[in-house]
């Protein structure tokens, strides 16, 4: 073996004196020896070249590495390293250069920089490879330099096997990895103890130059910043070699990863400001998921809730047997008069449209009539959906206004009171509800999802992973999406909001059914039955699911909107439904409603743009809202009859509620008229004016979650509201719906416990955001997030039951004896 070893070598050795005899004077190679320091000097008119000679063995990737040190700190002239190889030339300064924020320089005197390896040959014998190393300047005196060559030994990062090394903004480091055979996906795990120096993690193809400095690191592959932690997915299909580089650069600043910027530096202050930059890093590639893993997760999601079907039909079976046995057995007969009762259940019936729903005109205090519905309901033949008819059943009169007034502003109000319009109109009047939400998804559905693909499609295409806000510890690309987790997480709204419209279509079919029969209970007992709402709630869960994945394709800053527009539509929609129950006659028409949720959603949409620091922007909202809430008050508190009359009406409301408040509370200090509406009136406007003074004192930078917490505390403070004066009235909660009301608690408990799990915040940096970020908790797919979508399309589901059997107990009680409230 030695025999063989010293000829190849002396050929080498006479190789490189016959390069130096065919130089130049000036460019006479002097033989140079891996792992030693040469010192001299260059200037205009001598310059040095070093030649490097070394073998490669077959099959093996040699990497070598170039130190260079100069005392100089004279700009003007630089020293020059140029370094040839066979098939590439590296060239750089030194003085090394950094540019950060406002054109701040940064000089670097020691300059690190590995070479582009040589590629592997299919050739069976060692070869031999030549590296020049050219050192000149064109001062016309003498500067001093340091050159340094080295071969890597530990070049090729290894599966599951930590890497450590330190890097610096002059001194970047890149590795090369190769794929195992068995292994079709990896995660690249780097880790730091300190947040800053800021840093840059990319992965690029095997090509040269490998671009490993802070203004080139960006032109290719795929890249994020950094401060104590990045992880990038990296799959064996983008690579046709099977192998990549993992390139690790450090920032000249650290503005870019949410730092300060330093004042400017000068002079002898730059080589101490280099050894600071120093970051110390570990590096841990490993295997990431396997192909049956999307299988699975996939079966979970739609099997989970598959469950909930099954688990509705089941419920439908069971009451249509009870009511069977109860039918026969003859015990459904009314308290007064006879008919079949249509019992209320979650998946049963229930009372939407049809014919009149006939109030009772009675009240203790009115001495009117007692007028059965069969008296009021329209003659034969007038059941049309014409819209003269239509106008024509509104109360237009002066007659009508005055019974109006007389009714509403009652004590003590029963719901016959609030529900003597013609069934017939305020069932369609409802049903805009679920019109309009529809044509609202379509119009909004479409351009979020055109826009949410060119993010995607931006974020493919250059590669920079700081435009999305993911967890990239349990980031799990699917074709062209890079978290597809996220995504198929959502699936849960879209599977449980249709199943809700399933049993609400349900119990509005047994209501049809029940108002052809005429029976007594349908027409008179009971809440009236309106399912327009229901139907809108069930459209919204599905498209906040929609926009919850459209949202989860590119999260940031700029689309969250995408993802609380509809959750704002659900809250308010929830509130309307309430009111609805015991106030069908007076409740907001859609039109208004919906125009009410465009302005919220205009807020939010100024608020993400306004909302960092314009404190004009939190004083004009905080005013709105104050001022939304005192009207919106008015109105609940009398019942829709506070008008303003008079030629001077743009101030009349002012000037009646000063004549109100002086009559009420100053002259006479007598006691609310409506006492129960007054105390949540009272509760309800601290809250929010509790709201308006915490956003206008601290100003969230999350606008559009500010909003969502300001309807989700006014639908939970009325929810409350409305079950405590429900069993005030001697009313009672049915197994179905305490089972809903349970259900919803623990589930909002465990959903919001993972909710505030937080993995990202496009609140701070995309590199400060990846240090939220934790590896999977569920199948090895699903992380908390992904938990929390699951558990929160459950909880709005068991809600939305709450709201759909919550006065079941009240369909053999007759609307005169039902309170309103």
């Amino acid at each position: 073996m030695a025999g063989r070893t010293a000829p190849a070598a002396g050929a080498l050795l006479c190789a490189l004196l016959w390069a130096a005899a065919r130089a130049g004077p000036g460019d006479n190679p002097a033989p140079g020896a891996f792992g030693h320091v040469y010192r001299g000097a260059v200037n205009i008119s001598a310059e040095r070249v070093y030649a490097f000679a070394y073998r490669s063995e077959p099959g093996q990737v040699d990497a070598v590495r170039v130190y260079v040190n100069s005392s100089s700190e004279n700009l003007q002239y630089p020293v020059l390293f140029v370094v040839r190889q066979q098939k590439g030339v590296l060239s750089w300064q030194v003085p090394l250069i950094f540019r950060g924020l406002y054109q701040r320089t940064y000089n670097y005197q020691e300059v690190s920089r590995t070479l582009c390896p040589t590629e592997p040959t299919p050739e069976t014998r060692p070869s031999n490879q030549i590296i020049f190393v050219d050192v000149a300047s064109m001062a016309p005196f003498n500067i001093a330099y340091e050159l340094l060559v080295t071969r890597l030994e530990n070049f090729q990062l290894e599966t599951n096997k930590a890497f450590n090394f330190t890097a610096s903004p002059s001194q970047p480091q890149y590795f090369l990895y190769k794929f195992p055979q068995d292994v079709d996906s990896v995660i690249i795990n780097v880790v730091s103890d300190a947040a800053y120096p800021c840093s840059v993690v990319s992965v690029q193809d095997i090509v040269c130059p490998v671009y490993d400095l802070d203004h080139n690191v960006e032109f290719n592959g795929v890249y994020q910043s950094m401060t104590k932690q990045a992880a990038i997915t990296v799959q064996r299909k983008d690579f046709p070699g099977e192998q990549f580089f993992v390139v690790f650069v450090i920032k000249p600043e650290d503005y870019a990863c949410g730092g300060s910027v330093p004042s400017s530096i000068h002079g002898n202050v730059n080589r101490t400001w280099n050894l600071q930059r120093t970051k110390n890093l570990q590096v841990t590639i490993v295997p990431s998921i396997k192909k049956s893993v999307y299988v699975q997760a996939m079966f979970f999601s739609f099997l989970g809730f598959l469950s909930f079907y099954l688990g509705s039909v089941i419920v439908a079976f069971v009451h249509y047997i009870r009511v069977r046995r109860k039918a026969s057995a003859g015990r459904l007969s009314p308290e007064h008069g006879s008919g079949m009762m249509t019992s209320s259940h979650p998946i049963s019936a229930s009372t939407p449209e049809g014919s009149s729903y006939g109030a009772i005109d009675e009240s203790s205090s009115s001495g009117g009539r007692q007028l059965s519905s069969l008296e009021r309901r329209p003659p034969a033949g007038s059941d049309t959906d014409s819209s003269v008819e239509e106008e024509s059943d509104f109360d237009t009169m002066p007659e009508i206004e005055s019974d109006k007034n007389i009714i509403r502003t009652k004590v003590f109000l029963f719901l016959s009171d609030l529900s003597r319009k013609d069934r017939r109109i305020v069932s369609k009047k409802y049903k805009i509800y679920f019109w309009n939400i529809i044509t609202i998804a379509v119009f909004y559905a479409l351009p979020v999802i055109q826009l949410v693909i060119t993010y995607q499609t931006v974020v493919n295409v250059t590669g920079n992973q700081d435009i999305c806000y993911y967890n990239f510890l349990c980031a799990h690309p699917l074709g062209v999406l890079s978290a597809f987790n996220n995504i198929l997480s959502n699936v849960g709204h879209m599977m449980l909001g249709f199943l809700f419209l399933l049993i609400v279509l349900r119990r509005d079919i047994l209501h049809r059914r029940a108002m052809e029969m005429k029976d007594i209970y349908t027409l008179d007992y009971g809440i009236p039955k309106h399912f327009g709402l229901f139907y809108a709630m069930g459209i919204a869960l599905m498209m906040e699911g929609v926009l919850s994945a459209c949202y989860h394709v590119c999260p940031n800053y700029s689309n969250f909107q995408f993802d609380t527009s509809f959750m704002y539509m659900i809250a308010g929609l929830c509130m309307l439904k309430l009111y609805q129950t015991r106030h069908p006659d007076i409740n907001a028409s859609a039109y208004s409603a919906y125009a009410s949720f465009a302005v919220v959603i205009s807020l939010a949409v100024l608020g993400v743009v306004f909302g960092k620091n314009d404190v004009w922007f939190w004083v004009i909202f905080s005013m709105i809202h104050v001022l939304a809430s005192l009207a919106l008050s008015t109105q609940i508190y009398y019942m829709g009859r506070f008008k303003i009359d008079g030629p001077d009406s743009d101030v009349g409301i002012f000037r009646r509620a000063v004549m109100v408040l002086y009559t009420d509370c100053i002259q006479q200090c007598s006691r609310p008229m409506y006492m129960d509406r007054m105390v949540l009136l009272i509760v309800g406007n601290l809250v929010n004016w509790s709201f308006a003074i915490f956003g206008l004192v601290y100003r969230p930078r999350d606008f559009a979650s500010y909003i969502l917490g300001i309807f989700i505390c006014n639908l939970l403070l009325y929810l409350a509201f409305y079950i405590i004066m429900k069993l005030r009235s001697s009313e009672k909660l049915l197994p179905i719906p305490m089972f809903c009301i349970v259900a919803t608690a623990v589930v909002w408990a465990a959903a919001l416990y993972f909710f505030f799990q937080t993995l990202s915040s496009w609140e701070e940096t995309p590199a400060e955001s990846r240090e939220k970020n934790r590896p999977c908790i569920l199948l090895g797919f699903f992380d908390d997030h992904d938990v929390w979508h699951f558990l929160s399309a459950a909880a709005l589901f068991f809600s939305f039951l709450v709201l759909l059997t919550l006065d079941d107990d009240l369909d053999t009680v007759r609307r005169d004896k039902i309170p309103v409230f």
